[in-house]
């Protein structure tokens, strides 16, 4: 990797949804590089663990009790990131929930709850950010989607269609972005160790079961998936698939077409059973 492709030192970086998981991974392996890191989430008792662990990593804490999904949120955090560092090297849209059930039983207000958080909160942050970093004539967005944007599995509607819509803006700003020296990408990880299920509603125990299944038998952690982003995000990769199975996915579709949906129902199955 050569110099003038990786993150300038102590980065000033933003990471939503930084109270456990990935952000706090990221959060984690950033303060490694001695990063200034302002995280954010919706409780300060996980926010302040975090700020330990960076501190303890090498890296500067700032942490701010904030949602996502909230506009007024959003501009108060770039007041604050102008006001502390007067810019930003790298913006990490992290903060999710998920949601599975079926279109027609899933209800309306879950419906909301979640693109209020998967893509409002993505696009907000991307709207107060991004002329920041054209105005300095450099920086990264890092937005954190799924697989699932791109599989769209049956009874995951919400959580689908949120997580294409973050891959959708992010490749319109990777074409936007980069002119001004700005770069973006886009994470679409599958299942990995998590807090996921904590912050997952369903309209049925089993769907409930399954997700808790899904992330608790895998082998990523969090801070494997935090590592990989990080090389991908300094090679300016627009897709990052950190795992075999969304490699596998993405080559799936794009190969299959049309075909694909039933390919995936098979693949959904052989999960089921496992």
């Amino acid at each position: 990797m050569t110099p003038e492709m990786g993150l300038p030192e102590r980065p000033r970086v933003l990471i939503t949804g930084a109270g456990s998981g990935l952000g706090r991974a990221l959060a984690v392996a950033l303060a490694a590089r001695e990063a200034r890191v302002f995280g954010t989430d919706t409780g300060s008792e996980t926010l302040d663990a975090t700020g330990v662990a960076v501190e303890e990593a090498g890296g500067d804490w700032h942490g701010e009790v904030a949602d996502a999904g909230s506009w007024d949120d959003w501009q108060r955090l770039g007041r604050s990131v102008e006001s502390q560092w007067g810019g930003l090297d790298l913006l990490v849209n992290n903060a999710g929930v998920a949601l599975a059930g079926r279109v027609g039983e899933v209800s309306m207000e879950d419906w909301r709850w979640l693109m209020d958080i998967n893509l409002w909160g993505v696009i907000y942050g991307c709207h107060v950010f991004t002329p920041i970093m054209r105005e300095q004539k450099s920086g990264w967005v890092l937005n954190v989607a799924s697989a699932a944007g791109i599989a769209s599995a049956p009874e995951l509607a919400p959580y689908n269609v949120a997580k294409a819509g973050v891959i959708s803006l992010t490749e319109t700003l990777y074409g936007e972005l980069q002119p001004d020296g700005v770069h973006a990408s886009v994470l679409c990880p599958t299942f990995f160790q998590s807090e996921l299920p904590r912050r997952t509603r369903a309209t049925t125990d089993k769907l409930m079961r399954l997700t808790n299944k899904l992330v608790t038998r895998s082998k990523w952690t969090a801070e494997k998936i935090a590592d990989v982003t990080l090389k991908g995000l300094e090679r300016k990769e627009l897709y990052i698939l950190p795992q075999n199975d969304a490699k596998l996915l993405y080559a799936m579709k794009r190969s299959l077409g049309p075909r694909f949906p039933d390919a995936l129902a098979w693949y959904r199955r052989r999960l089921q059973r496992s």
